[in-house]
């Protein structure tokens, strides 16, 4: 007759226990955030608040501004400056769109065809970077000058009559016309294109490339499947890098327009420093903010994407 053998049992094992992290702990992450939200307090939040409660005062540098709660100055201001308003955005946004066209081949090129030359490509695209904005838009006076290389070939190629027709240019002359506005902006803003393009381009797995020529997809097809697509986070990101400041942009408007061609960047600007009217300027650029956010968020929709590079 066989005894039963006797099995030891296991000990009952002990649940983990969570344990909460310490207090310090737990302050770490807003004592690091704590900086930048007194950055963004200090330089942006406040300076929003002053300037909202500027542009519902009255009175005059004299004697002094109250606030008076006055909001038909934002009526007046739209309806004195409703063209500069729109003249902004149209030269914005051709500037945006010729940024796109010239930028998205020049990013495709660094992203997947400079090869060892990529970085010093990268480096011509930002050395506009390396002087003045100032300097920048002043060189472009020469390079359109009546009697420059560049005017001279748009002659002889007939561009000027074809823009003289749409009202861009003035006959044979290009400075202080529209035409040289857009060009300056389109200089100026054209690296915030190109990076966020490159960025999004070098992200993209070659693979992909090469399932879709497995596939017998036509070079053309791949771009337009595959390549574009995936490319659409920094086609928004840089479209709105270089919408957003050019909207608002005053320089290139003064150095290479004229009276006809001044940006509601120019109003703002003499309200505040020539005319002394503190409220029509305030509210003049509240209006200008309020265009554009209703521009960009209608943009993002149509894109149809939120993950901006």
């Amino acid at each position: 007759m066989s005894t039963p053998t006797l099995t030891k049992e296991a000990p009952p094992t002990e649940e983990p226990v969570l344990r909460k992290p310490s207090t310090r702990k737990r302050l770490v992450p807003y004592l690091l955030l704590l900086p930048g939200i007194i950055w963004l307090l200090v330089f942006f939040a406040l300076p929003m608040v002053y300037q909202a409660s500027t542009s519902v005062q009255e009175g005059s540098l004299e004697a002094g501004f109250k606030v008076t709660w006055h909001f038909q100055t934002y009526v007046d201001a739209f309806t004195e400056y409703w063209p500069q308003l729109l003249r902004s955005v149209l030269y914005a946004g051709t500037a945006t769109l010729l940024c796109l066209l010239l930028g998205y081949p020049l990013a495709y090129l660094i992203a997947f065809r400079a090869g060892r030359w990529r970085n010093l490509l990268l480096v011509l695209v930002i050395a506009p970077f390396f002087t003045s904005f100032l300097i920048r838009t002043l060189a472009w006076k020469t390079i359109l000058a009546d009697d420059s290389i560049v005017v001279d070939l748009l002659n002889a190629l007939h561009v000027l009559d074809v823009t003289s027709w749409l009202g861009w240019t003035d006959g044979e002359r290009v400075l202080a016309t529209p035409m040289a506005v857009v060009c300056g902006l389109t200089y100026n803003y054209l690296p915030f294109m190109i990076l966020p393009l490159y960025t999004s381009l070098e992200r993209i797995d070659g693979r992909l490339h090469e399932a879709a020529q497995d596939l017998y997809a036509s070079p053309s097809t791949t771009f337009r499947k595959v390549t574009f697509p995936l490319s659409m986070p920094g086609v928004v990101s840089g479209t709105l890098l270089t919408f957003i400041p050019a909207s608002g942009d005053y320089v290139n408007a003064e150095l290479l327009g004229s009276t006809d061609t001044k940006m509601i960047g120019n109003v703002i600007q003499s309200q505040f420093l020539r005319v002394l009217d503190y409220p029509t300027a305030a509210a003049l650029s509240f209006i200008l903010m309020a265009i554009v956010l209703v521009i960009v968020s209608l943009y993002i929709r149509k894109a149809g994407t939120e993950d901006l590079v």
